[in-house]
């Protein structure tokens, strides 16, 4: 492990503490740029840190090389600005100029420029799953309540509809119900996109929210999460289970989220992404765990 403090870029959300936590279990130092508006003083308060707007790369490279951190963490969600917005300084315009056109496209696009752009600038960009590796679940029910035929066949169309939408770099989530697409997850979130889901829920057994990381999506950056207020939320729309990509989530608090799964009677099912589409048609048998 390097002696040099990780450097952790900070979006919302309570993933950037628990990074830096887990690397000052394994002997190492952190140092923490918080995105203004996005980074929540609660989370990050207790470690070494300093607030930055989102366009003023420059202030971030000289924070970042003045406290030793090559290698780089970027975690919690960050809305993207408007370029209006985004204010750059002179570092950010000329990164924004080498970023090119993904700036104005697709999420993937852009983090996977940004995360490019740092290596060329001597950064090592690592994701928080390598860091934070009990955040992320092996295949398996998590909870006591298992999905039947019908929630599987759901699941399996959900797994189609996320590769489908990552091809056109969408969202990460969607709610089925009875092979029906309710809802697909845009620019408002997941939580919203599950609000909006429960306005649409037709008769007849609830949906499922699938959760995925998008094909080709690199995992070094915006992985997909679940929480206890994405199980309250789902609980709230009238769903009947979350399905997420086993190895490719991040838990904010797992044992949270499975008491509240089994509070609700929700089932909880990490899943293996590359087989669950084939499921549903299996003699009734599962092969997503």
């Amino acid at each position: 492990m390097s002696d040099d403090p990780l450097g952790i870029l900070a979006g919302g959300g309570p993933f950037p503490g628990r990074v830096a936590e887990a690397a000052l279990r394994a002997g190492r130092r952190v140092f923490i740029i918080g995105f203004q508006d996005y980074a929540e003083p609660a989370v990050i308060g207790a470690f070494p840190h300093e607030y930055v707007r989102l366009g003023a790369a420059g202030r971030m490279m000289q924070l970042l090389r003045s406290h030793f951190c090559r290698d780089l963490v970027l975690v919690g969600p960050v809305r993207r600005p408007s370029l209006l917005d985004l204010r750059p300084d002179a570092e950010g315009a000329r990164i924004l100029a080498r970023i090119g056109r993904a700036a104005f496209a697709g999420d993937d696009g852009l983090l996977a420029a940004i995360v490019r752009v740092l290596a060329e600038e001597g950064f090592r960009v690592l994701g928080a799953h390598e860091i934070l590796t009990e955040a992320v679940s092996p295949p398996g029910l998590l909870g006591r309540i298992a999905p039947d035929a019908d929630a599987r066949a759901d699941i399996a169309r959900g797994v189609t509809v996320i590769h489908a939408m990552g091809v056109a770099d969408v969202g990460q989530a969607c709610v089925v119900q009875a092979g029906c697409v309710l809802a697909v997850e845009a620019i408002e979130g997941t939580d919203q996109m599950i609000a909006r889901a429960g306005t649409l829920r037709r008769p007849g057994a609830g949906g499922v929210l699938v959760k995925l990381v998008k094909p080709g999506q690199d995992r070094r950056a915006d992985l997909p999460t679940i929480g206890p207020r994405t199980i309250d939320a789902a609980a709230r729309a009238g769903l009947r289970g979350v399905a997420f990509e086993a190895g490719g989530t991040l838990i904010t608090d797992r044992d949270a989220c499975i008491a509240a799964a089994d509070t609700a009677g929700l089932f909880l099912l990490s899943m293996d992404a590359d087989v669950a589409a084939e499921d549903g048609s299996k003699d009734g048998k599962s092969v997503l765990f």
